[in-house]
C-alpha cells in the first residue's frame, strides 16, 4: 500500500464522524483516560499517524526528484563527455584493413586479434553498458560482446547504444580479441568462442522493414487450406509463412542456414556428376538453347520470336549430344538450363530446371551404359553423406525425413517395366501393360520396391515403345517395348533415357510412324548426320532439383531451385 493510500484509510473514519471543523474539535470534552470514555483517543492517534506519513511522503518525493536530476545531470554530462571510442564504429573507415586479416569463422582461435565480416542476426542490450551481438556467416553464429569501459576497453557508452542501434541483418566488420566464455554459448552454433569488439563498422545497412521474419522461414511454411493458422500465427512471435509468400521474399529467404546448406547440396550434386563423367573419360559440351525445333517433339515447347522467324527453347540437348557422338565426341556430358512449357503446377514439375545430361557410345549392349549410370548415382549419393553430412543435417533440422537408404551390398534394383507392372498389380492395382505408369502408381511401386528390396533407389527398363520420345531405339525381343529405362529416387522419377537410334533408315521410318517430317527445319541437319555413320550410343537426362529435392526429401522440388519458374511464377 503507499503512502497516499495508508493517509486516506487512517482518515477516513474521522471524515465519516461529521467533525470535521476546528470549533468543533475544540467544544469536545477532553480525552478521558477511562476506558469507558476514551472513544476520541483513536481519532487523536490517526491525526499524529497521518503527518507522520504525509512528511515520509514529502521526504519520499524529494528523494526521487533528486534522483531523477542526478540522472538528467549523468545523461547530460554522457552526452557532453567526448567519446573517447568515436573511431572505432559508425561507417567504414577510408583505411581499410588488409584482406588477409579478414577471418571466416571457422578459422577464428582463442586469444587471436581478428576482422571478421557477418550479417547481423540479432541483438540483446543487457545494460547501457554492455550488448551482446549473434553474427551469421552463411549458416554459421557466434556471439560477439561489446562492453563499455574505460579507454582501454576501447569501447565507451557512446558506441554501445550505437551498437544496440542497428537494424537486424546488417552486414558489419568486427573487430576483437576471440575468447572462450566461461559457459556455451547456447544460441550461436560456434559455442565455445566468443568475440569481445574493439571496433565494429556498418558495410551495408539493412534499412527497409523485412516482408518476413527471418525465424519465419525456419518453421515448416503454411500449406493450402491453413488460413486459420495463418490468422492464428499473427498473434505469435514467430508467425508461420506460406512458401508463395517464403518465395515472393526469396532474398530473405535463401539467408536461413537451411536454405544456405541446400544450395550447397545442391552444388555438391552437379559437382559429384562432373567429377565422375570426367574420372570415366567423358568431356563437358555447351549446346544451344536457341533451336528451331522442338527438341523432344509434341507442344511442350516455348516458341520465341526470332527476328522473322519462330525459335524454340531446347526441351533438352538431345539433339545435339546425339550430332556430338556423331562427330565422334566418345563419351559426352552437358550441364544446363533446361525449358518445358507444361502446364503442370504439381510439387514435382517446374518450367525450367538444371538438366544433368550425358551421351555415349557402347561396344556390345545399352546397359553398359546403364552399369555407368548406376555407378555415377552410387558416386553421387555415397559422396553427399561424406562431403556434406553437416549440411544434410541442418537440412534435417527443418525438414525431418527418413534417411535415402541404398541396398547394403551396393548392388542397385534393377527391374523390367513388366516386373514393375507385376508388383502393382500383386498390390491390387489395375495397370495397362503399354502404357506409362502415372504418378501415383510411380509412389506406389517405390513403396513397394523399398519394403522388399529395403531400398529408395531403383530402376526399370525396357518401356512400352508407343510413350517414348521417336529417337528411343525399339527392343530386338518385343516391338512394342524399346531399350529406355528410367530412374527413381523415393518413389520418384528423376531421370530418362535410352539407347537411341543410329541407323538413319529406322530413324526415319520412326519419325514418319510418329507423324514427325524428318525435313522439317531444326530436324533435317540432325537426321541428315547420321546419313554420315553415327556409332551405338546411349544416355540419359536428370533434373539436378529432382535429385536434390528428393534425397533431401523437401516436399517441394521448388525448395532445391533458388529461383524457380513454374506456370504461375515469372519472379524474383
Amino acid at each position: 500500500m503507499t503512502i497516499e493510500d495508508q493517509t486516506e484509510a487512517i482518515l477516513r473514519p474521522k471524515e465519516a464522524s461529521g467533525s470535521g471543523t476546528a470549533s468543533s474539535a475544540m467544544d469536545a470534552p477532553a480525552p478521558s483516560t477511562d476506558p469507558a470514555t476514551s472513544s476520541m483517543a483513536p481519532a487523536e492517534l490517526s491525526v499524529n499517524a497521518a503527518k507522520k506519513l504525509a512528511k515520509a511522503k514529502e521526504k519520499e518525493e524529494k528523494k526521487l526528484a533528486k534522483k531523477r536530476e542526478q540522472e538528467q545531470k549523468q545523461k547530460e554530462q554522457e552526452s557532453s563527455a567526448p567519446d573517447f571510442a568515436r573511431s572505432n564504429y559508425g561507417d567504414l573507415p577510408e583505411t581499410r584493413p588488409d584482406p588477409e586479416r579478414i577471418k571466416s569463422f571457422k578459422d577464428l582461435v582463442a586469444d587471436e586479434t581478428v576482422i571478421v565480416q557477418a550479417r547481423l542476426q540479432n541483438t540483446r542490450a543487457q545494460t547501457n553498458k554492455l550488448v551482446f551481438l549473434l553474427l551469421r556467416q552463411g549458416f554459421s553464429t557466434i556471439q560477439a560482446v561489446v562492453a563499455a569501459g574505460d579507454e582501454s576497453s576501447q569501447v565507451s557508452r557512446q558506441m554501445t547504444k550505437w551498437v544496440a542501434s542497428l537494424s537486424l541483418e546488417t552486414i558489419l566488420e568486427v573487430e576483437g580479441v576471440v575468447t572462450k566464455p566461461k559457459d556455451p554459448v547456447a544460441s550461436a552454433s560456434i559455442s565455445e568462442l566468443e568475440i569481445h569488439v574493439k571496433k565494429i563498422y556498418v558495410i551495408a545497412a539493412a534499412t527497409q522493414q523485412f516482408p518476413m521474419q527471418l525465424e519465419s522461414a525456419l518453421l515448416p511454411e503454411l500449406k493450402e487450406g491453413e488460413e486459420e493458422a495463418a490468422e492464428e500465427s499473427k498473434t505469435s512471435k514467430t508467425p508461420r509463412v506460406s512458401l508463395k509468400t517464403r518465395l515472393d521474399n526469396r532474398v530473405v529467404d535463401l539467408r536461413t542456414p537451411t536454405n544456405a546448406a541446400i544450395t550447397w547440396i545442391k552444388h555438391g550434386v552437379s559437382q559429384l556428376f562432373q567429377e565422375y563423367l570426367c574420372q570415366n573419360g567423358f568431356v563437358q559440351i555447351f549446346s544451344p538453347k536457341l533451336i528451331a525445333a522442338a527438341s523432344e517433339g509434341g507442344s511442350n515447347v516455348f516458341a520465341v520470336k526470332y527476328f522473322e522467324r519462330v525459335a524454340y527453347l531446347a526441351q533438352s540437348p538431345q539433339l545435339y549430344k546425339q550430332m556430338a557422338i556423331g562427330g565422334d565426341g566418345g563419351r559426352v556430358f552437358e550441364i544446363g538450363p533446361v525449358f518445358r512449357a507444361e502446364n503442370s503446377n504439381t510439387h514435382r514439375h517446374m518450367t525450367e530446371f538444371v538438366g544433368l545430361d550425358l551421351e555415349m557410345t557402347f561396344k556390345v549392349h545399352y546397359h553398359e551404359v546403364l552399369d555407368l549410370l548406376e555407378g555415377l548415382f552410387v558416386y553421387i549419393f555415397n559422396g553427399l553423406k561424406e562431403r556434406y553430412s553437416r549440411e544434410i543435417d541442418l537440412v534435417r533440422k527443418q525438414y525431418p525425413v527418413e534417411e535415402f537408404k541404398l541396398p547394403e551390398n551396393g548392388k542397385m534394383v534393377r527391374l523390367s517395366f513388366k516386373e514393375g507392372i507385376g508388383m502393382l498389380r500383386e498390390a491390387g492395382e489395375e495397370v495397362d501393360d503399354y502404357e506409362d505408369l502415372s504418378t501415383p502408381h510411380e509412389r506406389l511401386l517405390g513403396k513397394l520396391v523399398r519394403e522388399k528390396y529395403n531400398t529408395d533407389f531403383f530402376i526399370l527398363d525396357q518401356f512400352p515403345l508407343g510413350i517414348r520420345p521417336f529417337y528411343t531405339m525399339p527392343s530386338e525381343h518385343d516391338p512394342k517395348l524399346s531399350n529406355s529405362y528410367d530412374f527413381f529416387m523415393r518413389g520418384e522419377e528423376i531421370m530418362s533415357g535410352a539407347q537411341r537410334v543410329h541407323q538413319h533408315e529406322l530413324l526415319v521410318q520412326r519419325m514418319k510412324s510418329l507423324g514427325i517430317d524428318a525435313e522439317s527445319d531444326g530436324l533435317k541437319d540432325y537426321v541428315d548426320s547420321f546419313k554420315y555413320g553415327t556409332p551405338p550410343h546411349a544416355g540419359g537426362g536428370i533434373g539436378l532439383e529432382r535429385v536434390v529435392f528428393l534425397f533431401l526429401g523437401l516436399g517441394n522440388i521448388r525448395k532445391a531451385s533458388m529461383f524457380p519458374r513454374d506456370p504461375q511464377r515469372l519472379r524474383p
